[in-house]
């Protein structure tokens, strides 16, 4: 009896695991067919950062532009002006008028803040793993690091997808030594000039 029991219990969690499976599935389809189309994109942002070491919350604004398949300029114009440029292979941030700065661990930032916007990331399983799922207005993409370099900094990273604008919105990056970033992205224009 014990065994029929645990046999069906069995079945039954394979089946619902199964179908969260496909539909989390379906979501990450979408959300990169979505990701796909998308040759520029255009927006504002606010991010916001919560730090254990520092009190309230840190806030920046700027604008972000990305034209696939590897250019982006992240430009801060609040509190202080800086600006992340990823062209090709070369990446670099400027701080006011200086020269900037080039090394690897700013080429990967801009790479993985223009694959989140762009929703890229959704498929590479050996930078993520990734979980989806679907709230009433948005999708939610949580993805854990598997590199070392960035398993080190970040414990996940959370996409919030608006299904209207078949577009990612929000970034979360929750850091392995507990503080948190949100970036809002905000008057986003897609395919423009």
């Amino acid at each position: 009896m014990k065994r029929l029991i645990l046999s069906v219990v069995c079945c039954l969690l394979s089946v619902v695991l199964t179908a969260q499976g496909l539909s989390e599935q379906k979501i990450i389809q979408k959300m990169t067919a979505s990701a796909e189309a998308i040759r520029t994109v255009k927006c504002n942002f606010t991010q916001k950062k919560q730090s254990k070491m520092l009190k309230g919350e840190q806030v920046s604004e700027g604008k972000m532009f990305c034209q696939q398949p590897d250019k982006l300029r992240w430009e801060y114009t609040s509190p202080k002006p800086s600006t992340l440029v990823l062209d090709g292979t070369k990446a670099q941030l400027l701080k006011g008028g200086e020269q900037g700065t080039r090394n690897k661990f700013v080429g990967e930032m801009a790479r993985m803040i223009m694959n989140s916007v762009a929703g890229k990331c959704l498929t590479d399983s050996k930078t993520f793993l990734v979980s989806a799922k679907e709230m009433p207005t948005e999708y939610v993409a949580t993805l854990v690091p598997q590199k070392k370099d960035m398993k080190r900094l970040y414990a996940k990273l959370v996409l919030h997808y608006d299904i209207k604008q078949e577009t990612v919105t929000e970034i979360e990056l929750y850091e392995k030594n507990g503080d948190r970033t949100l970036i809002e992205l905000h008057d986003i224009s897609i395919n423009g000039k």
